[in-house]
C-alpha cells in the first residue's frame, strides 16, 4: 500500500523550487476470469502501480515516468522532467505559460451497491460456467463467458498543494457464441465488448449479464442461420443503441478530437474532415442529433471527477439540435486551437501523457416511442449489435456491419435478415437522422479497447443512445 501522505510530502520538497509541477499516481488491481466451451482458461491478475511527474518552466513543458516511489526515485524523476521542461522553452509548439493550470483537490468513487470481492472466485466461475451451459444448442460451435474486473486509483497532485483521489471500480462482462451449419457461420453476442460498467457485482443484471440472455443468443444465432440474406438498395435504418455506439464513436468522437484535426495523429490513428473553422456554425446533423460530453454520469464507463490535467468534469454539448458547438480538446488543445473544449484530457495509465479523448460520449434521448419510429418506416431495416466495421483515415467515409437484422415492412417488423451491412458518409448520414427513441429506448454502453496515441494506448469510453432512425441509407448484405 502506497503512502500517498508520504509521497506527496516528498513532492512538494522537490517542486518548492518555484515551477509548477504535478504529480499523477496510478495503482491498479485486475482480474480475469473466461470459460470457453465449458472448458475454464487460467485466471488472470496482475497489479500495477507508478507515477509520472509534469514540469512547467515558460512555454516549457516536460514530463518522466517511473516505478521508483523512494525519495531518491522521484528526485530523478522530477529532474529528468525538469531537464525536458527547460529544453523545451523554446522548442515547443505549446504556449505553456498561457495555459491554465489548476490545482483541484476532489474525491470520486464508482457507485459501488455489491462489491467485486463480495462473490468468491469459485462463485464466479460457476457462473460463468452457468452462462456457457446455457448457450449449448445444436449448431453452436465455440461459447465464451468471460468477466473482466479492474480496480483502479488515481491521485493527481500539484505543486500547489491540489490532490485530487479517484478511485474506481470497472467490470466489462462478455458473452459470445458463434453457431455453424451447412457453410454458413453466424455470431451472436451480449453487444460485442459493449456492455462495460463502472461498479460492482450488480452491473451483471444491468448489463443483461444472465443465463436468460446466455439461451436467447444461443435461438438468435439458430434462427439466422436460416435466415434469408440482407436486401440491397437504399432504405430507412433503425439502429438499436448497441450499434449506435459505434456510430457516435467512430463518426462523431472521433473526427472531433482537436488534436485530430490539428495533424497530431495523422500517421498513426489518422485525421479528421472536421477543421477549426466549423467549430460553432457547422450542421453536423438534423435537428434531432444533440450528443453531450459528460463525464458526470452515475455509473457510466468513463466516469470521473476531473481529468488527468486537473480540468474539473462537467456536461457539455458537442453537438447541439444538429450544429457543431464545441470539439474534443484538453487545456492544450483549446490553447493551439483558440477554440472551446472539454475536460478530457486523459492517460491510459501512470506511464503515457494525457491527450484528447473520448469519456462519455451520448446521444441525448428524443421523443419518439420504438413502435412510433417502427411505423413510420415503409420498407427499411432494424440492425444490432455490431459485427465489424471500417471508417476512413479521415472519419468520414464508413461501412458497419451488424449480427442481428429485421426487416420492417409498411410499419410493421417482419422477417429476420442475416448478414446486415450498411455504409455512408459522417455529415450526410446524421443529417438523415429522422427520428430519436425517448428514454424508454435509452441505453448506457461502455467501450473498453479505444485505441490511439503512439505509443498506443487503450482507454475506457462510455456512450449511452436511444433507438435511432435514418432515411435513405445505403444497406446490403453477404453473398
Amino acid at each position: 500500500m502506497l503512502n500517498t501522505e508520504k509521497i506527496a510530502g516528498m513532492f512538494l520538497k522537490l517542486a518548492a523550487k518555484g515551477e509548477f509541477a504535478t504529480l499523477r499516481m496510478v495503482s491498479s488491481y485486475s482480474e480475469s476470469i473466461s470459460v470457453r466451451s465449458d472448458v475454464l482458461a487460467p485466471v488472470g491478475s496482475g497489479t500495477d502501480s507508478g507515477y509520472m511527474i509534469t514540469v512547467y518552466s515558460g512555454d516549457g513543458s516536460g514530463y518522466a515516468a517511473s516505478t521508483d516511489f523512494s525519495e531518491k526515485g522521484l528526485e530523478q524523476t522530477f529532474e529528468k522532467a525538469r531537464i525536458w521542461a527547460n529544453f523545451n522553452k523554446t522548442r515547443s509548439v505549446v504556449p505553456f505559460s498561457k495555459i491554465e493550470k489548476l490545482s483541484p483537490s476532489l474525491n470520486y468513487s464508482s457507485p459501488v451497491e455489491i462489491p467485486w470481492e463480495k462473490k468468491y472466485l469459485k462463485d464466479k466461475i460457476e457462473y460463468l460456467k452457468m452462462l456457457n451451459r446455457n448457450m449449448s444448442a445444436p449448431n453452436i460451435a465455440d461459447r465464451s463467458a468471460s468477466l473482466n474486473f479492474i480496480r483502479k486509483t488515481s491521485t493527481y497532485m500539484t505543486s500547489e498543494n491540489g490532490m485530487t483521489v479517484q478511485n474506481f471500480d470497472f467490470i466489462i462482462p462478455y458473452l459470445s457464441l458463434t453457431a455453424a451449419k451447412d457453410g454458413a457461420v453466424q455470431r451472436r453476442s451480449l453487444d460485442s465488448f459493449a456492455m462495460a460498467m463502472q461498479g460492482g457485482i450488480e452491473v451483471f443484471e444491468k448489463t443483461g449479464f444472465n443465463p436468460e440472455n446466455a439461451k436467447r443468443l444461443a435461438v438468435e444465432a439458430n434462427e439466422l442461420l436460416d435466415a434469408q440474406n440482407c436486401p440491397f438498395g437504399k432504405m430507412d435504418l433503425l439502429l438499436d443503441p448497441g450499434q449506435m455506439v459505434l456510430q457516435i464513436h467512430e463518426s462523431i468522437g472521433h473526427p472531433l478530437e482537436i488534436d485530430r484535426i490539428l495533424g497530431d495523429e495523422r500517421n498513426y490513428a489518422g485525421t479528421s474532415f472536421v477543421t477549426l473553422d466549423m467549430i460553432g456554425s457547422f450542421r453536423y446533423g438534423s435537428d434531432l442529433l444533440n450528443i453531450t460530453f459528460d463525464p458526470t454520469v452515475k455509473g457510466e464507463f468513463a466516469t470521473y471527477a476531473a481529468d488527468d490535467d486537473g480540468f474539473s468534469a462537467q456536461k457539455e454539448f458537442l453537438i447541439e439540435k444538429g450544429i457543431l458547438k464545441r470539439a474534443l480538446g484538453s487545456g492544450i488543445s483549446q490553447a493551439r486551437g483558440n477554440v472551446p473544449g472539454v475536460s478530457n484530457s486523459r492517460a491510459s495509465s501512470w506511464n503515457r501523457p494525457p491527450v484528447d479523448r473520448m469519456a462519455n460520449l451520448n446521444m441525448e434521448p428524443g421523443t419518439s416511442s420504438f413502435k412510433e419510429m417502427v411505423s413510420n418506416v415503409e420498407k427499411g431495416v432494424f440492425m444490432k449489435t455490431n459485427l465489424s466495421w471500417s471508417i476512413d483515415d479521415s472519419r468520414n467515409k464508413f461501412q458497419f456491419g451488424c449480427e442481428w437484422g429485421q426487416l420492417i415492412e409498411n410499419g410493421k417488423l417482419t422477417k429476420l435478415v442475416k448478414n446486415p451491412n450498411y455504409r455512408g458518409i459522417s455529415r450526410y448520414f446524421w443529417n438523415n437522422l429522422k427520428m430519436v427513441g425517448n428514454i424508454d429506448t435509452f441505453e448506457m454502453k461502455g467501450v473498453p479497447n479505444c485505441g490511439k496515441a503512439e505509443p498506443n494506448q487503450a482507454i475506457f469510453v462510455g456512450h449511452a443512445s436511444p433507438v435511432c432512425l435514418f432515411s435513405d441509407v445505403e444497406v446490403f448484405g453477404g453473398e
